[in-house]
């Protein structure tokens, strides 16, 4: 008898375990499907007492099934609670690193002061055209 291994870590399965673990439960629901129609074939043969409410189920076992299973498969497990809490501190953190807080009194606004030319075709700082003129 092989003894499994004890756990002495709080880390997550490797994404290598998950994957496989998600491969085995899509291969099993997929092959429920497959003998859902196998039993639906062969209970029309047969003929047996309430036979339209087992093809009923075998039917919804065929077209449900699938889409679980895809969802199922494609599902990553649950984030624990500290995971969840390590997750929501380093969104904070990088938020508040950021957005610099900025008081009124010390914000600098920038004045674009333009004035156009005497011939209308182009705009130019007042400045170069003060430096221009004098």
């Amino acid at each position: 008898m092989k003894k499994q291994p004890v756990l002495i870590t709080d880390a997550a399965r490797s994404p290598d375990d998950q994957f496989r673990s998600r491969q085995i439960r899509y291969v099993t629901m997929m092959s429920i499907r497959a003998a859902c129609l196998i039993i639906g074939a062969v209970l029309i043969s047969a003929r047996p007492p309430w036979l339209p409410f087992w093809l009923i189920l075998c039917a919804a076992g065929m077209v449900f099934l699938p889409w679980a299973a895809v969802l199922i498969a494609n599902d990553r497990p649950a984030k624990s609670k500290a995971e969840r809490a390590a997750d929501a501190a380093a969104r904070e953190a990088k938020s508040q690193a950021t957005l610099p807080q900025h008081t009124a009194e010390k914000a600098e606004y920038l004045t674009i002061d333009l004035e156009p030319t005497d011939t209308g075709e182009r705009w130019i700082p007042t400045e170069t055209r003060d430096r221009e003129k004098g």
